[in-house]
Parts: C-alpha cells; structure tokens; sequence
C-alpha cells in the first residue's frame, strides 16, 4: 500500500495473563471440530515454511507454553505517501468524501463578520456534521478564545484556527499501529451488521501483506447469512488461508484458527466476530467469551481489539465505541464509508469523549481506499482545506 513503515528490534510487550486457567474454552466440545480452510489457496507467505494442514492442528493440543520467538516490530506510520500521485489521487478521494461537511463549514468564513452570527452558524454547521454537542462546545469555547487573544480579523483568519484547533482536537487519534509484537499477533475485529467489517478485514489483510506480514483470517462471524462465504472471497483475494466452520461456535472457530496461526508461524492472525449491536447484552457476552477464549489459545491474546464503525451512523457510532469498549478493551477504530454521504465530525466526538486511536479510515471499496488516519490531512478534507 501506500504508507511507510520503520522497523526495529523489540521483544514481545507484556501483557496481563488471562483471567482464566489455561486449559480448553468453555466453548469447545470434547471432540473438537477443527476449521478448514475456506478456499483452497495456497497461503501466501513472505518467507517458506513447512507446510501444515489446518485440518490435523487439533485446538486442544496447542501448547500455550512455548516460547514465542523474537520479532521485528513493524510500525504502520500515517501518510505521507511514497507515491506521490496516489497521496493525491488519496486526499482528492477523501475530500470528496467529507464534501458534505466542508461546503457547509467553508461558506461561513466567506464574506462575512466576525460577530455573534458566525459563531452561531458555525455552532450549527458543527452540529449538523454530527461533532456532538460536547465537541461542539469545546471547539467554539476555545476559538472564541483564540480570536480574542490573537485579535483576529480576517474571516479566514477564523477558519485557520479552527483548523488549528481541530488537528489539536483529533491528534490523539493519530496512532500507529505496531505489528510483529507477537508471532502470532492476533486482532479480534467486532462491530456492527452493515459496518463493513468483513470487508475492512480483507481490506487490511492486503495492506498488512504490503508490510511482508503473512496473514491468517478466522470466520467467526457464524451467525450473520454469508459471512463466512463473504470472508472466503476476501480471502482468494488476498491468497490468504481463511479457518472456517460450516457451524459450530465462533470461540471455537478462532481457538482453531490461533492455533493454526502458531503451528504455520503466521505474523497476523485476524479473527472476524459476529455483528453486534451493544443493546443485545446476551450477545455482548458472548463476544467477552470469545476474547477470554483466544486469551487460553495464546498468552496476552488478542494483542488488538478493533472496532468497526459506519461513519454515517453519526451519534450512533459514538454510542457503539463506549458500549463495544466498556465490554471489550478496545485498542483501536476503523472508521468506514466516508465516501461522500458521511459528516464526519463524529471524530470530533469520539476525540472529545472516547479517544480511543483511529488506525484506518475508508473512503471507498476498493483495496487501496483503506488508509492511516491523519489528523491534519481529515482536518484539511473536513474543513476545504
């Protein structure tokens, strides 16, 4: 893909034990059955290994004793681009994107006064892009501010501190994520029915393949009609095995498949879960099974939790992030579909009261429309820049 990266030597970060001894989950039977590959494709690995079936790793005889080697941490670093007609052909895509927004925030600044009735169309227009009332406080609070300390008088004037202000607002967000931890590292990715989890998995897959990451994809989305044959495209795709039941309980499915991951020397192993909505508390539940099961399959597991969210569910999407890391622990946000419909200011809201760090924004469906979050560059998208 299109961002760079920097490598380092490190050692394996130590996280908590799991809550629970290591012996086989709760969600297995006593005979197992252990996942297959969705599609028969070869898995494509930067370096050759010996090669070994999914269907003969039984997930009970995993040993979670062994010694996990040393890694080369890979850190996934936010644009700029090496490429320099992509980083354009990037921007003008999420420009376009986030349109809707930055035509209303724009046409303030344009031949008008500072006075009470700037401030007041920029409260709505905050508003309207779904900032969210907090954000939106914040925001004008510390412009009234910057206008009166600076003595600002100049309309555009105006709008370039608010930019400055909401690079400042969004920046805790910007954070990279860090591979090669732990071998396997393993990501539990949740969200939604209609998010685009599914697809920002194969969507990432690719891109951490850009990095020399062998990858691994567990469907254990199990409930939803389709996952599983949705996962198994992605993964002929992206020429990566993809571990799957015809039935059976997803914990089980993604024990297999980190188990797998280990006996193939796997870099990145992904595990699909099920679509949720946080008000079903019984299903909410069971995702907290599946992550203290991946927990018994490998020490430390699983290294990130990620959370997908539509961008055009607006409030909703805030709401989402808090039940989903109340329940979880989430690490980090994909946030999707700012492609032209979306406001986009609801990473404004999620910065002011939940700051969990937004790895990857989508503008698009194709591959290359997954991208690192930047602060600076969704400021200048979100405000014409």
């Amino acid at each position: 893909m299109f961002s760079f990266f920097k490598r380092f030597k490190g050692s394996k970060e130590s996280d908590n034990a799991p809550e629970e001894s290591q012996t086989a989950p709760e969600a297995l039977a006593p005979e197992p059955a252990v996942g297959a590959p969705a599609a028969p494709v070869a898995q494509s690995e930067p370096r050759p290994v010996a090669p070994v079936s999914v269907d003969t790793q039984p997930a009970a005889a995993v040993s979670t004793n062994e010694p996990e080697p040393e890694a080369t941490a890979v850190e996934i670093v936010p644009p700029p681009m090496q490429d320099a007609s992509a980083k354009r052909s990037w921007l003008t895509r999420l420009k376009t994107g986030l349109s809707k927004t930055s035509s209303s925030l724009t046409g303030i600044f344009v031949g008008t006064k500072i006075d009470e009735d700037l401030y007041e169309e920029l409260e709505t227009a905050l508003l309207m892009s779904d900032a969210g009332v907090e954000a939106t406080e914040f925001l004008l609070e510390s412009l009234r501010e910057k206008v009166r300390t600076e003595r600002l008088t100049d309309p555009q004037q105006v709008k370039a501190a608010l930019r400055t202000l909401l690079i400042e607002l969004l920046k805790p967000l910007e954070k990279s994520l860090m591979l090669g931890r732990a071998q396997p590292l393993v990501m539990m990715i949740a969200g939604v029915n209609g998010a685009g989890k599914t697809t920002s998995i194969g969507k990432l897959a690719k891109h951490l393949q850009s990095f020399d990451q062998s990858v691994l994809l567990a469907a254990g989305d199990t409930f939803r009609a389709a996952a599983r044959e949705q996962l198994a495209i992605w993964g002929e795709r992206n020429k990566v095995t993809v571990v799957s039941q015809e039935s059976g309980d997803p914990a089980a499915v993604i024990f297999d498949a980190v188990g797998a991951a280990r006996a193939r020397k796997i870099d990145v192993m992904m595990a699909d879960t099920a679509g949720r909505l946080p008000t079903q508390l019984h299903l909410m539940e069971e995702l907290r099974k599946v992550k203290r099961v991946i927990g018994k399959a490998q020490d430390g597991a699983p290294h990130e939790v990620l959370l997908v969210i539509d961008a055009n569910t607006g409030q909703n999407a805030l709401a989402q992030v808090k039940a989903f890391d109340d329940a979880l622990g989430l690490t980090g946000l994909i946030v999707t579909k700012l492609d032209g419909t979306a406001k986009g200011g609801i990473l404004a809201a999620i910065a002011r009261q939940r700051p969990i760090p937004v790895y990857f924004i989508g503008v698009g469906e194709k591959v290359e429309d997954l991208q690192p979050f930047s602060a600076e560059e969704f400021s200048d998208a979100l405000l014409g820049g």
